[in-house]
């Protein structure tokens, strides 16, 4: 899927506007720092066309002496790394210099730039929105992100070119398996001792990577498209903005892939920004196996360090917790080999289909001994589950008043299958639909 970046300086509305284009109220705006970086990311549709969009102002950090250069450099990432860009101005101040800044800087893009004018919500607002013809875009939307005037257009020109996109697009006869992570945890590093060769160039400096890299991997009986993501550009010195950097990168890859292999630093420790990307994979029902990297430096490791590792890991990821976890050391090339074993177990568990007359006779003996609970009066009989033809493990449960059944009985149906059929390492889809 190609990507749509929001840029803009802040308090124009790119929150507003990315929670209307998602259809939801994702994007939360915080004066705290922290904020849950995944709240930034979304995916929409609009005529049949999907996209993935990313709000860039949950990643501006709040330190005022580095906030303006902030700015500056997540929209020189959005504008190597976007294929469509939403600049957002807004018409209650006119043009300020940052605007002209930022600007300056897209102009000089080969993407494509939408000017978007946030606030138009008037007639002399709509006559005051022309000013900003002078920034020098062709493409201008007056428009009200709150109300959501004058998105309809929006969405039709920003979807104008781009071919549709269905999960259908990664289903091939080979493996595609991706390395994401943050930068320096060593995903370049794995790749080559893969192929045991200096396929990529490594550096201490943490995102060397230049570009997303293909490697075709046929050895140990194993045939496996390797695709290890980028980092930053040594020239960018983005130093602010890797978690934005590594997000952007990771959407790209896991687009390609059908399993993922997130690198986790060890001497690190497990950071918000590795439950973010873990949670960009999961929302994009992508495989997942967890390689803990750089195991050889974590000190005064015994016999109950891993397992207290690996349940801390666990309990960070839940609810989704049913993940191979490997602990490894690329440079020392402990259980290297191992991690690429797990990657293609998930991958047959991603494509595993259960016979309906077997999934009937387990999941129905399983909802009669624990039948779902009487909500407002509304008793609930589930009659009949089957697997769709889906790309990712969907499971249909047709029953009365489906609209009353609680996540925390969905949760129950799904740790049920899971205990009964191998799904490890795979988001798995659950729905009720009226018998």
């Amino acid at each position: 899927m190609e990507t749509v970046a929001i840029v803009g300086r802040p308090n124009v509305g790119k929150s507003t506007l990315f929670n209307r284009i998602t259809g939801e109220r994702k994007s939360i705006v915080d004066d705290q720092s922290g904020v849950t970086r995944d709240r930034v990311y979304g995916e929409s549709e609009w005529g049949g066309i999907r996209f993935n969009i990313i709000d860039t102002g949950g990643f501006v950090p709040n330190s005022e002496d580095v906030f303006e250069a902030a700015i500056r450099d997540q929209v020189k990432i959005a504008m190597q790394e976007a294929n469509v860009l939403l600049f957002v101005v807004d018409v209650t101040t006119g043009i300020t210099y940052l605007d002209d800044e930022i600007a300056a800087m897209l102009r000089k893009s080969d993407k494509k730039v939408i000017l978007v004018v946030n606030k138009v919500d008037n007639h002399q607002r709509l006559l005051d929105s022309n000013e900003f013809y002078s920034l020098g875009f062709d493409q201008l939307y007056a428009l009200s992100s709150i109300n959501g005037s004058g998105t309809g257009d929006l969405l039709d020109a920003v979807i104008e070119g781009m071919e549709n996109n269905t999960d259908e697009e990664i289903e091939d006869d080979i493996p595609k398996i991706c390395i994401i992570g943050q930068p320096n945890a060593g995903k370049s590093s794995i790749v080559n001792v893969f192929v045991g060769e200096e396929r990529n160039v490594v550096t201490d400096i943490a995102g060397t990577t230049r570009d997303s890299i293909h490697t075709r991997f046929k050895k140990f009986n194993k045939d496996i498209l390797l695709i290890d993501t980028a980092g930053i550009r040594k020239k960018s010195k983005v130093h602010e903005n890797l978690e934005f950097y590594s997000v952007i990168r990771a959407i790209k890859a896991l687009d390609e892939s059908d399993v993922c292999i997130l690198m986790i630093d060890a001497s690190k420790g497990v950071t918000s920004q590795d439950i973010s990307i873990f949670a960009l994979a999961a929302r994009k029902k992508r495989g997942i196996v967890i390689a803990v990297n750089k195991w050889d430096l974590v000190p005064d490791k015994d016999a109950n360090t891993v397992k207290e590792y690996e349940a801390m890991i666990k309990e960070r990821i839940a609810p989704f917790r049913d993940v191979p976890i490997v602990f490894i050391s690329v440079t020392e090339k402990q259980r290297v080999l191992k991690v690429l074993d797990y990657a293609l177990d998930v991958y047959e568990n991603k494509k595993r289909k259960i016979q309906t007359s077997k999934l009937n006779e387990h999941m129905l003996k399983v909802i009669e001994r624990n039948p779902p609970p009487v909500v407002k009066g509304k008793s609930i009989s589930i009659k009949f589950v089957t697997q769709l033809p889906a790309t990712t493990p969907s499971f249909a449960f047709f029953c009365s008043n489906p609209k009353y059944i609680r996540d925390a009985y969905k949760n129950y149906l799904e740790n049920q299958i899971r205990s009964a059929y191998n799904f490890t390492g795979v988001p798995i889809n659950i729905f009720f639909r009226e018998k």
